[in-house]
């Protein structure tokens, strides 16, 4: 992966006079890094008087990271986040394997530790999606395991015009085959073994689905390619295109899956919105983009990083080592 290195710059001594922000770069915006000026300081506690402060960075830059405040790793992650934002959301129509660590404070996404997890825009795959997203570093990796940010303007700037006026126009389906032991069981990824409310969950959220064969399950859902913030209103590129499409497969992976199951069995897959083939070398162009946009630093135990969900967008390294950066996200959007 292509990324851009760090070196921290002091800027400014914020007139909070109990914090100080700086840039790990100067001419790289993203993230805004907040310390204490002083030790001790309960960064609920300190949360609690700058909310307009707070709401004012994260529109601003993306993203903030907190870090060497006193705070609990996990109830304290918590209770920061109800602060901000009141109300936690439950992660369901899950696309990935988490577990429920406290309340509503999950794992990060359980991929094996060799893996990298691509740039993306958390729930982008659907039509509704959380506005913001807090990751937090229990436990540093011994080596890797950086979780990569990008701006989602700069990408959808950077789109070829003519891919993204294709988008636009087709806008974009994906298509998912749970069971088969391949990916997801649909009752991991909606957490229940109710066919009936998940068929009440698709009817809702205008998901076309079918039983098949008794207990599997097919969804399909024609979602947003872009999206215009609710707040800023700044466009930004804002789907999982990349992800789901089947060249996102090793090739070693795809051609065996393909030797077993026809396309459209896939555990999942991007298509057009009109059901035609996404080229893969548009996937390719657009993964490019991610790579070169892609912004990193190294967690340190107890940092705290606070993205807008549709200005920001996130990923795993690889690592070696024992890893543990719980997540929580808040204020449910609908498009």
């Amino acid at each position: 992966m292509s990324v851009k290195s760090f070196r921290r710059k002091p800027i400014n001594l914020s007139q909070e006079k109990l914090i100080k922000t700086d840039f790990f770069k100067s001419e790289q915006r993203l993230p805004l890094l907040v310390e204490p000026l002083v030790d001790g300081i309960d960064l609920a506690v300190w949360a609690t008087s700058n909310l307009e402060w707070i709401e004012t960075q994260i529109l601003n830059y993306g993203g903030v990271l907190f870090r060497n405040f006193n705070i609990n790793k996990v109830n304290g992650f918590e209770h920061f986040i109800k602060i901000i934002s009141e109300k936690l959301i439950e992660y369901s129509y899950r696309s990935t394997p988490r577990s429920q660590v406290s309340g509503k404070i999950y794992t990060s996404t359980e991929y094996p530790a060799e893996q990298s997890i691509p740039l993306h825009n958390e729930m982008a795959y659907s039509r509704n999606w959380p506005m913001k997203i807090w990751f937090c570093c229990v436990e540093a990796a011994e080596k890797g395991g950086a979780t990569p940010i990008a701006d989602s303007r700069k990408v959808f700037q950077r789109i070829n015009p003519k891919i993204k006026e294709k988008f636009i126009e087709k806008k974009i389906m994906y298509v998912r085959n749970y069971g088969q032991g391949l990916d997801l069981q649909w009752e991991n990824a909606f957490q229940t073994t109710d066919k009936s409310f998940v068929t009440s969950y698709c009817r809702d959220a205008g998901i076309e689905f079918e039983w098949r064969d008794g207990n599997d399950l097919r969804t399909c859902q024609v979602c947003q390619v872009v999206a215009a913030h609710p707040k800023t209103g700044e466009m930004v590129w804002f789907n999982q295109a990349h992800l789901f499409h089947i060249s996102s497969l090793k090739a070693e992976v795809r051609e065996s899956l393909l030797t077993m199951i026809q396309e459209e069995d896939l555990p999942r897959n991007a298509l057009y919105g009109d059901g035609s083939k996404i080229e893969n070398s548009v996937i390719e162009e657009i993964k490019e983009i991610y790579q070169q946009e892609a912004i990193l630093f190294p967690w340190k135990e107890g940092d705290i990083l606070m993205l807008d969900n549709m200005l920001t967008c996130h990923g795993r390294q690889p690592f070696a080592g024992k890893r543990k950066v719980v997540v929580g996200m808040a204020e449910p959007f609908c498009a």
